[in-house]
């Protein structure tokens, strides 16, 4: 079909979508109708797809992966959706010709409030990933009412609003009445002799519906269609419920990460933990069993993946349906879990490593904890056999009094792994390291990718368009083809041609702030953005430091050197995360006192972006002339912001940490601007408790004014919030190390200032980081995955060899 006929064709089931949808004519129509109809259209083309390729999994038996999440954030899914079937173009034209303005459209289609930070994201890239390599994934997850919150700013505290993100109903996913599962809450368990050995006897407890949500993954210019399942808890079918226990039920599925600094957080956290763990397990072992095969040929069937520790729960409900439902015996029921398990691992934080207590999970999860008991005491006896009983106890899943389900998780599954080259190391040294000793052929790593299709080719259409003119486009299918770039890093019309992109994406991002923000960025400045959750640990307080660093120096001395800069941020705190609320406060007040100082703001403004989501990473990252990567060194697992800045030409100022090592020797150390303490440094100094941020405060003249700043009145509004982060850095001797990594950065700072004046040596610089990006595509990650710990096949090796 010529591209005028499929645009004519799309332009007449569009137009008969949205009247046979809203009975309204075009001129008629609001923005919403306009996308839900368009959406159906889509949705429409992506069935028969999806359809199909259910069927040939079914019919060739197809080993298929089920990828575990406690979130998923997908963004939209409209012009995703348009671009991986290869009619975002034709869509583009149609809507142009119908005078209809197509960004207005894709901008009534809400964030789903599915996920929140990189664990979501990386889940939802994935799911992109998976059909894209015709590789037959699964994503399994909740499908929750309402997302982390919608973040505002009002006297520069962050405030939290409901993410009420389906109240539009959500057009892309399909309900699966007959797919729904119980999940068994609570009451008693008891153990009975049977003529076929000990039972389990339930008495009392909740059964809580799980029904299933499902949302086509689409691949990449294929015909393969994957599958996202969110589960939704609803009262079981003829259950009379009073209003209290209805509330407890659909509680479970209704908000992402609830609060969970009291008991009864704690215990909704659980619940949701086991109900999409639970529900999935359940219907992946019934279709198993229904297509005919015997529980035995299940890891050779299915692979289950566990995306951190949250799904940790697969482990015991597998054991407790084999064991349970179906009559195996121990070792073998233990046998399929564990060939069936995979787990990764995404922190380096011990406090971050997921325990429950035991009294609570025995509430909760009576049968689970009896058999996490089993696990735990024919785990000791194992390892004290060969390495001793102390050996054993720090291993055990079952200590002082709570469940530790990083340790059940290796305990459980067959490959364990990290995410970047230096957190598999630390996992192994360190965070892991008895496991590793007691089986180290399980460890391995898998470094993080993105999907370039979402953060190039949607997000930053010109770059990609830029790039197709000088190598084709090959490497929208291969990424690594990207490095063909580096072939006309002397071009320089070319050069000037990037340049003019990422101006233009400036100017955008600067058109959205005005408008939505009413301040007014120079495009000129170098775009300095840090965009991740906030935490201490990622370190925004040192980015903040070294703004007011700047703003002294001008304060002082008019003429003092300072390269123009827009600092811009973006980050949700956690709702309990006080400190972290603390400092978006300081920050927002920053922010205020520069922006509307006349005697600084043609050298530096200060921008923090409400509400990020993965929509306004599709905004600000094509922008960005910097990405801070800035975590002190050992504790970001990977970081995947990176990835995406680097590969829309941002230059990395960042710490030796994470993938950042990986990304700075990809793109090559003179085209970055890495500073701090490396690792080695950093764990030195916590073991052999040596670091004082007194003295370092004490013997920095510009540190100190800096400081002091916080808690004098310098920085307005922020009396009680700035001697919080004084006192976090003085009197609680700086944790993560900021004030030790202070002059590294701001010299660092202040060189790269002096670079970016340079904009032809910039711009090359620029390019050595696109050209770079192609090795960090969640293609080959997950295709990675897919031939050492899945072992099921996938398609990029024969894209790769039949180019």
């Amino acid at each position: 079909m010529q591209q005028n006929d499929t645009v004519t064709q799309l332009k007449q089931e569009f137009l008969d979508s949205l009247e046979a949808h809203f009975a309204v004519s075009l001129a008629d129509a609001t923005d919403l109708q306009r996308y839900q109809a368009l959406a159906a259209v889509v949705k429409q083309k992506i069935a028969t797809k999806w359809r199909r390729t259910k069927e040939d999994y079914r019919d060739t038996g197809a080993k298929q992966v089920y990828y575990f999440s406690i979130e998923f954030l997908p963004g939209r899914y409209l012009r995703a959706n348009l671009l991986n079937l290869g009619l975002l173009a034709d869509t583009e034209q149609m809507m142009a010709e119908l005078d209809v303005d197509f960004n207005a459209v894709m901008e009534a289609e809400v964030d789903q409030g599915l996920g929140n930070g990189g664990l979501g994201r990386l889940a939802s890239d994935f799911m992109d990933a998976m059909p894209s390599i015709a590789l037959a994934g699964n994503g399994n997850g909740i499908r929750y009412r309402y997302g982390l919150f919608r973040q505002a700013f009002i006297n520069g505290y962050q405030v939290e609003y409901p993410d009420d993100w389906l109240k539009n109903d959500d057009v892309w996913e399909v309900r699966q009445d007959d797919e729904a599962q119980v999940v068994h809450y609570g009451g008693n368990v008891y153990l009975q002799d049977t003529p076929d050995g000990l039972r389990p006897v339930y008495d009392g407890g909740l059964d809580v519906l799980a029904v299933p949500y499902d949302t086509g993954m689409v691949g990449a210019d294929n015909d393969v269609v994957n599958t996202l399942r969110l589960w939704s808890a609803e009262v079981p079918e003829g259950v009379k419920a009073s209003v209290s226990e209805r509330s407890v039920i659909e509680s479970i599925s209704g908000e992402l990460y609830p609060d969970d600094s009291n008991e009864e957080g704690r215990r909704l956290r659980l619940r949701q933990e086991y109900f999409f763990s639970s529900a999935g397990v359940q219907n992946i072992i019934k279709r198993h069993l229904a297509d005919g095969y015997s529980l035995h040929a299940l890891p050779f069937q299915v692979a289950i993946h566990i995306n951190d520790t949250h799904p940790t729960v697969v482990i015991p409900e597998m054991m407790r349906i084999l064991l349970d439902e179906h009559g195996l015996g121990w070792e073998e029921a233990w046998g399929i879990t564990t060939r069936t398990v995979s787990y990764t691992n995404h922190t380096l934080l011990a406090e971050a490593l997921e325990r429950w207590s035991q009294d609570l999970f025995a509430q909760e999860l009576p049968r689970l904890f009896q058999l996490i008991q089993e696990i735990d005491r024919r785990h000791r006896v194992s390892v004290a056999s060969e390495h001793g009983e102390d050996f054993a106890w720090r291993t055990s899943p079952l200590q002082d009094g709570q469940v530790h389900m990083a340790r059940l998780a290796a305990i459980g599954s067959h490959a364990i792994n990290g995410v970047a080259p230096l957190h598999s190391q630390l996992l192994q040294d360190k965070v892991l390291h008895d496991f590793y000793i007691l089986w180290p052929a399980k460890f391995s790593n898998k470094t993080n990718g993105i999907t370039h299709r979402r953060y190039m080719h949607a997000a930053n259409e010109s770059l990609s368009a830029l790039i197709d003119t000088k190598i084709g486009r090959d490497w929208r299918k291969l990424p690594k083809d990207i490095t063909k770039l580096r072939d006309f890093n002397m071009d320089e019309a070319f050069l000037r041609e990037l340049a003019v992109v990422k101006r233009q994406n400036k100017q955008r991002l600067a058109d959205w702030v005005l408008h939505n923000m009413g301040i007014d960025i120079n495009v000129d400045a170098i775009f300095d953005v840090q965009i991740k959750r906030l935490h201490a640990y990622k370190r925004q307080l040192l980015h903040l430091l070294g703004i007011l660093t700047d703003y002294l120096a001008l304060k002082h001395d008019a003429n003092a050197y300072v390269a123009p800069r827009v600092h811009i941020f973006a980050a949700k705190a956690a709702p309990s995360y006080h400190y972290a609320k603390q400092i978006i406060k300081v920050i927002n007040e920053v922010a205020n006192m520069v922006n509307n100082d006349p005697a600084v703001n043609d050298k530096m403004q200060v921008v923090f972006i409400p509400n990020y989501g993965v929509s306004l990473a599709e905004l600000i990252i094509p922008a960005a002339d910097v990405s801070e990567q800035i975590s002190t060194a050992g504790k970001e697992a990977s970081g995947t912001s990176n990835m995406k800045l680097m590969a829309n030409g941002a230059l990395q100022l960042a710490t030796m940490d994470g993938a950042n090592i990986d990304i700075i020797h990809a793109a090559g150390a003179e085209n970055a601007y890495a500073f701090g303490m490396d690792t080695d440094t950093v764990y030195k100094h916590y073991e052999q408790h040596d670091y004082s941020a007194w003295d370092i405060y004490q013997n920095n003249p510009k540190l100190h004014r800096v400081l002091d700043a916080l808690i004098d009145g310098t920085v307005p509004n922020v009396q009680e919030e700035g001697q919080a982060v004084f006192d976090s850095l003085i009197r609680d001797n700086d944790e993560y190390f900021v004030l030790g990594d202070y002059e590294s950065y701001v010299d660092t700072q202040a060189r790269l200032g002096q670079d970016y004046q340079n904009q032809h040596a910039w711009t090359r610089k620029s390019l050595a980081n696109i050209a770079a990006s192609g090795e960090f595509s969640a293609d080959y990650t997950v295709a990675a995955y897919a031939d050492e710990i899945w072992h099921v096949p996938h398609n990029l090796l024969a894209q790769q060899e039949s180019k």
